[in-house]
């Protein structure tokens, strides 16, 4: 069975990667998953009471942590974190009390001084204090004990306004941090607005307001002016416009009527609409797209794999160093052991990950619920990387760089035919075809008059036939030439016969998507070094629509497992591989490669195989997608170097001694606060 908890007060990202490990070396808990973004921690496991285990876990790793079934209410405790401000703010203020008369009154009494030190740091930390010493007590060592260590040592030197500074600092930056992650987690939750959880159900003229997920699929549902829909459905009554930016990162309202499909999580405009639904809760757009999101941390990128192994010997390494620069110097007699006490405790206390912890994958998950706010649906971590990586693009055609929408582009009339003359009799020996080419046929010659034609034939891959005035008319591809007409044609796809006569040349081409140029000259803009065009159709059309898009390659011709061993040899000679397709016979090429983009909400079997997912249909938000990709990536960097660092700065100074206690404190909680504000831009942002 598939679980989700959520765990609250868990504002530690060092120990939510222990917890997450713990519970994934645990017997009988599978593909174990925990968001620090939005505290879920999600497992398999056929046990039947995990969550007293998983509390035991968190219990036995970070206290306070509870563990709460996701569809339970949170709590929010508001009163709490108004006296943790009062107790903040009056250590701040007795603190720099103490602080001036220090320094600025030599004759003050030492007592008041010490009065106010005392207090102040008693105020500040009186939760880290009780949670240091319950840490201790189970022999766990962390920042919090060392903090106590160093608060005490202070004392005992008679450095009683250093002890108070340090803790208010520590306490500040705790508490900054804490506002700073969950204000990010404010707006990633905000992604789970565009699904309503109720839906206004219509039955006998009756409306009932009930679950959404308990509305079945065939039910009329009422939408009403400035609410979001629920479910997907077809309109049966009313005419609206609908806000679908959610969904798809466009702008501009659609206009929908009787018969159109609306998607959930749309916001409908002024109109009534009566829907009838044809998906259930589950299977909704809404649903869908919030899936994609949620199940995204599951695939970390390889930076967030790299730093859950480097903490795991990051902090042994820096315990060892510490003791190494308490215990050496003073052994070999180079100064008191009070004092290398203290510079290693400066060294621990600066030491802790959490930075780098948490801001890595705070970013990855800001840039995904990014992303999904332009349209642009990446399932995790791992395809944020591949997509910032990528130096080659690989498309499908139909559907894809066009809009799988045939049009008649060219007329050639031959043997003193004219154009007139040509199409019409080939649209009149169409006229009872549905194939796309007859249909483009029919469509350029709506305008015109048609001559009666009898005898109508249609054969499958050759095309169709009839009578004019006692002589046969054909129109079809290259198959109904002879072998001499053949030598003859030009670049047409269409040919039409009289009497066996070659009269006329039909070029029928898909119509290119209007934002494709745009799309490829972008992508070259970023550095693509290669844009590639893998297709089933011929290669004439396939040649024609790569040149007016300027495509570096174009492969036609291809069946499904062509079009794989083409992607797997441009794999072999790139960084990365992203393709972009639509279909169902695009699902192995899609899985194949780095970063496979789907098309739109449409194909089931694309989206499943797909790691990435154009909800709007089209290509214009993908050039967006590889810039905001690139900017988490940087973001990752910039605040691995810069903690790392700030960090390695501290522990030198440190150990040279011109490092204090509060610089540590600093290099701890400031350096968090820094890197999580940092990674959260990211989710406000703009793109370009």
């Amino acid at each position: 069975m598939k679980h989700t908890y959520i765990l609250e007060n868990l504002n530690c990202a060092n120990c939510a990667a222990k917890i997450e490990s713990k519970i994934s070396s645990t017997e009988g808990f599978n593909d174990v998953s925990f968001n620090f973004a939005t505290k879920k921690l999600s497992f398999s496991s056929e046990k039947s009471n995990t969550l007293s285990e998983i509390q035991q876990i968190c219990d036995s790793i970070e206290d306070g942590v509870t563990v709460v079934d996701s569809k339970a209410t949170v709590s929010k405790n508001k009163s709490s974190k108004g006296f943790d401000i009062i107790t903040l703010v009056s250590a701040v203020l007795l603190g720099l009390a103490a602080f001036v008369m220090h320094f600025a009154f030599q004759d003050a009494p030492e007592i008041i001084i010490f009065a106010l030190s005392a207090t102040a740091t008693a105020l500040a930390g009186w939760k880290i204090f009780f949670k240091g010493i319950r840490n201790a007590v189970k022999l766990k060592i962390d920042e919090t004990v060392l903090l106590i260590v160093a608060v005490i040592a202070a004392f005992c030197l008679g450095e009683f306004v250093e002890a108070a500074m340090v803790t208010i600092l520590f306490s500040l930056g705790e508490f900054i941090e804490a506002v700073a992650v969950d204000a990010s987690r404010r707006d990633i939750e905000k992604l789970a607005q565009i699904r309503p959880d109720t839906a206004v159900m219509v039955s006998n003229g009756i409306e009932t307001v009930v679950a959404a997920e308990k509305v079945a699929v065939g039910s009329t549902i009422a939408v009403k002016p400035y609410e979001r829909i629920p479910l997907d459905g077809i309109v049966t009554q009313g005419n609206s416009t609908l806000d679908v930016s959610a969904l798809t990162g466009e702008s501009l309202p659609i206009d929908i009527s009787e018969g159109g499909e609306v998607m959930s999580g749309a916001i409908n405009g002024s109109g009534l609409l009566l829907i009838k639904t044809t998906k259930e809760y589950g299977s909704s757009t809404a649903t869908r797209i919030l899936k994609l999101v949620e199940e995204a941390a599951a695939q970390k990128g390889q930076q967030e794999k790299l730093i859950s192994r480097f903490a795991a010997i990051y902090t042994p390494i820096v315990i060892a160093v510490a003791v190494l620069i308490a215990f050496v110097p003073p052994l070999l007699g180079l100064g008191a052991f009070s004092e290398w006490l203290y510079r290693a405790l400066v060294c621990l206390v600066a030491s802790c990950p959490c930075a780098i912890v948490i801001s890595v994958p705070l970013s990855y998950y800001s840039g995904i619920g990014a992303a999904s706010k332009i349209g642009v649906l990446i399932k995790g971590g791992k395809y944020l990387e591949a997509l910032a990586n990528a130096d080659t693009f690989v498309f499908d055609k139909t559907g894809t760089l066009t809009n799988g929408r045939l049009r008649l582009t060219k007329i050639k009339a031959l043997n003193g035919w004219s154009e007139n003359e040509v199409l019409t009799l080939a649209a009149a020996c169409e006229k009872h075809s549905v194939h796309p080419v007859a249909s483009a046929i029919k469509e350029k010659a709506a305008d015109l008059i048609l001559p009666v034609l009898t005898n109508y034939k249609e054969t499958a891959g050759h095309g169709t036939s009839a009578e004019y005035n006692g002589k046969t008319v054909q129109c079809g591809g290259a198959k109904i030439l002879s072998d001499n007409q053949k030598t003859t044609i030009g670049n047409g796809s269409v040919f039409v016969l009289y009497d066996g006569e070659l009269i006329g040349e039909l070029t029928v081409e898909d119509t290119i998507r209007a934002e494709s140029e745009s799309v490829i000259a972008q992508l070259k803009e970023l550095g693509i070094k290669n844009t590639v065009m893998l297709t089933g159709d011929s290669a004439a059309n396939a040649s024609s629509i790569s040149k007016k898009l300027k495509l570096d390659r174009c492969y036609a011709d291809l069946l499904p497992a062509n079009k794989l061993s083409k992607l797997n040899q441009l794999k072999d000679t790139s960084k990365a591989v992203c393709f972009v397709g639509d279909g169902i016979n695009d699902a192995p090429v899609l899985s194949a490669s780095d970063c496979g983009i789907a098309m739109g909400l449409g194909s089931e079997a694309a989206i499943e195989a797909s790691d990435a997912v154009l909800s709007s249909g089209n290509l214009s938000k993908l050039p967006d997608a590889v810039r905001l990709s690139r900017k988490v990536m940087r973001t990752v960097k910039t605040n691995i170097a810069f903690a790392l660092s700030v960090k390695a700065a501290v522990i030198v100074l440190a150990a040279l001694g011109f490092a204090s206690m509060w610089m540590s404190v600093i290099a701890d909680t400031g350096v968090s606060v820094a890197c999580v504000l940092y990674a959260a831009r990211l989710l406000r942002s703009k793109v370009r």
